[in-house]
């Protein structure tokens, strides 16, 4: 039987995360000026995007910003509430209850309370990184079971993204393997503990965009809302440039873009 003190412990935990995720998203009001002019070349007024593991509404409040809808798909409870709190009343954003996979049905969600960035649907992914030391305090110390649909289940429904994001720790690969059409841009979380996990997501996107004219790359380290090269890049250079940032253990965001893209990028 567990005791009142674990109760508060996770209690706090709950408030903890939550907060620092509040902070992290919402409460730096230069990222949030960067993460618009990055976001202005994806989407615009009357556009659609779908923020795949919306946690708590930062991207889902810069895309509103550019006039676009907004499809919030997010599974962990917690963040469910916030994302209800700021967006029940807009009638632009659509917030799914669920998670993204290959297939649609039910799924166990690992749930760390105390930092929900890092709650997942991928075992793999967990063992993989906590091997690495930046994981060393990180417990996933509860489970839920979520509904799960697929990409193009919610095409079908809200229509085709201008833009994609994709974070859900580890889980990409199945994300990416419900989606039957190439996506004018999409993104996909990069963690260098997960590094060849990464790889395969990359090849799956650059597969799927073939026949489309190809994507272009473009990568974002650790939420700075800015691209590490001036220009956009095929898969092998992209390649090269995420080796670049791997001993840095950091993680960040890889962009990618149908058709050629020259020039310079902000």
């Amino acid at each position: 039987m567990r005791s009142d003190r674990w109760y508060v412990q996770r209690a706090l935990g709950r408030a903890w995360g939550m907060t620092r995720s509040m902070v992290i998203y919402h409460g730096q009001p230069s990222k949030h000026r960067r993460a618009l002019r990055l976001y202005r070349e994806f989407l615009g007024p009357g556009d659609i995007g779908f923020d795949i593991g919306a946690h708590v509404g930062g991207r889902v409040r810069v895309w509103r910003r550019l006039g676009a809808r907004v499809v919030a798909v997010e599974p962990q409870p917690d963040c469910l509430r916030v994302l209800r709190l700021l967006f029940r009343r807009d009638r632009d954003v659509v917030i799914v209850p669920e998670a993204v996979g290959a297939r649609t049905g039910r799924a166990n969600l690992a749930v760390s309370t105390a930092t929900p960035t890092v709650s997942s649907m991928s075992p793999d992914w967990i063992e993989s990184v906590t091997a690495d030391r930046s994981f060393a305090r990180v417990q996933w110390d509860s489970a839920v079971e979520v509904r799960v649909a697929t990409l193009d289940d919610l095409i079908a429904i809200h229509g085709t993204p201008a833009f994609c994001k994709i974070d859900v720790e580890g889980f990409e690969a199945d994300v990416l393997a419900g989606l039957s059409q190439p996506l004018r841009a999409l993104s996909f979380e990069y963690l260098p503990p997960a590094h060849d996990a990464a790889l395969a997501v990359l090849d799956m996107v650059d597969r799927l965009g073939a026949e489309s004219g190809g994507y272009r790359y473009n990568y974002s380290p650790v939420e700075t809302m800015r691209y590490a090269s001036d220009h956009w890049l095929d898969m092998v250079e992209l390649v090269r440039l995420l080796d670049q940032y791997r001993p840095l253990g950091r993680s960040g965001d890889v962009y990618a873009r149908l058709g050629s893209a020259g020039g310079a990028t902000a």
